[in-house]
């Protein structure tokens, strides 16, 4: 009888210990401190508050319904481990309150002894902005349930998102279908989104897709992709933005003929059916970068491309800005209606500073040119590289430095310990011009230097790692 009741005990724990799986729900954390941290997985249906006496270990996708707030206290560490990499997604109608504090900031990362890129997934903010539907859904393999995005709301608010730190992050479901460090769909301008730095990820730092979210201070740091990858109709501005690339560490292209960039911004993919005029058009206004490309560096990867490539259809305007280290160029513009923006002055590389290992400035037409956009006026083809750098010199009041040192930073390609700030006599000390196009509107402080630093604050003192 001992026996038996031994027996049916043993299989009544082996049974409780099998239902604790990474598919069901445990939405307040309340699995206790399970290897390394209070578990968190599922969908969580109520309001929630993380506090820093604990870790919270993301196992899966985590999933913040809407109508619910997570708040996360300064000091909060969140980690995940490989097997699970867990991804936190805050649907539409949900808010996430993350505010940490310079000397407390808020930490993803990894919650493996070695870390690496893809431990941890990364984060999705899902808002109801406008958007042009170039995405059907959320990429990444979210649930169906969750994987619808945007709206009509661009003063919609997801929250806050200040002082924090996403390190290791990325998910690669299939080839293009990716998880980002911060992945944000259809986010309003009501949302605050301050002092963020993603380090080390798998594939791209920052996505916007679609939305109308505005940014300031934000850093992208040895990511595999692109840093800034905008699409779908964003329109939002961001000011104070450093973007460095190590010159080693690209993800795997594959035959897919695809590049790692600082910039790679789009309005549509054009196989996805869409003509490159469908609106919203992506339509960034950006301004005060410092963005750092591999220059040559000994040992870089042959998937590295360019510092800036704006295609498919997308305006722009990046102003006062320092861009510098390009693999195969520095402004590259493709595409006939992306071109035809740039040269009517819509788009605009404005009062900024550059130099590429190649091709400062580089153009190319579509494959199959986008027929909506009349350029008979502008003497196509075979001319275009021309015409850019003759719009470059009229309309963009920047300037094509003869070599990167004459940018004069402090020790900008050190990668361990990146020093962006400008030295003594540097051309960004002074000169930033803020009377072109968007860049009036008072969102953007009217500071006197070019890139995100001045020659004496370091506004990433505190929060912000390196040498990752």
């Amino acid at each position: 009888m001992k026996k038996l009741a031994t027996i049916c005990l043993l299989a009544i724990v082996a049974l409780g210990a099998c239902k604790k799986s990474d598919d069901n729900d445990d939405p307040n954390g309340g699995g206790g401190n399970t290897n390394g941290g209070t578990e968190i997985r599922g969908v969580i249906k109520s309001d929630l508050h993380w506090t820093k006496d604990k870790t919270y270990r993301l196992r899966g996708y985590v999933y913040v319904q809407s109508g619910v707030t997570l708040t996360i206290d300064p000091g909060t560490k969140i980690v995940s481990n490989k097997d699970s990499a867990g991804v936190l997604v805050i649907y539409r109608g949900a808010k996430i309150m993350a505010q940490g504090t310079a000397s407390e900031p808020i930490v993803f990362t990894s919650n493996e002894g070695a870390p690496a890129p893809g431990d941890l997934g990364g984060v999705i903010l899902v808002g109801q902005a406008t958007g042009n539907n170039n995405h059907s859904v959320i990429e990444g393999g979210v649930d169906a349930a969750y994987s619808a995005f945007g709206g009509s709301n661009d003063a919609d608010n997801s929250g806050v998102m200040k002082y924090v730190r996403i390190e290791y992050a990325g998910k690669a479901v299939n080839p293009g279908d990716e998880v980002n460090g911060l992945s944000l769909y259809g986010v309003g301008s009501g949302t605050t989104l301050e002092y963020i730095q993603v380090i080390r990820g798998l594939d791209d730092a920052f996505e916007f897709f679609g939305g109308t979210v505005n940014a300031k201070h934000l850093i992208a740091y040895n990511c595999a992709d692109d840093d800034f990858d905008m699409d779908d109709g964003f329109r939002g501005k961001i000011q104070f933005a450093v973007s460095v690339k190590d010159p080693k560490f690209t993800d795997a292209k594959g035959t897919t003929g695809d590049v790692s960039n600082n910039f790679e911004v789009d309005n549509v993919n054009p196989t996805n059916g869409f003509q490159l005029t469908r609106s919203p058009i992506t339509f960034p206004v950006l301004s005060n970068f410092t963005a750092i490309g591999p220059n040559g560096a000994s040992g870089t990867s042959a998937d590295y491309g360019w510092n800036m490539r704006w295609r498919r259809g997308c305006k722009f305007i990046l102003g006062n800005s320092i861009v510098l280290g390009g693999q195969k160029g520095g402004l590259r513009v493709e595409d006939d209606s992306t071109i035809y923006y740039y040269l009517r002055n819509t788009s605009n590389f404005y009062n900024s500073l550059l130099n590429a290992t190649q091709k400062n400035i580089d153009a190319q037409l579509s494959v199959s040119p986008d027929k909506i956009v009349n350029i008979k006026d502008f003497s196509y083809p075979g001319n275009e590289v021309t015409l850019m750098n003759n719009a470059f010199t009229t309309n963009s009041k920047s300037t094509q430095l003869s070599a990167a040192t004459d940018a004069n930073l402090t020790d900008p390609f050190n990668n361990a310990t990146p020093n962006l700030k400008p030295a003594t006599g540097s051309p960004a000390l002074t000169g930033a011009l803020f009377d072109f196009g968007g860049l009036s509107d008072g969102f953007f402080e009217k500071v006197s230097y070019r890139g995100a630093f001045d020659g004496t604050n370091d506004w990433t003192a505190g929060w912000a790692i390196w040498n990752k």
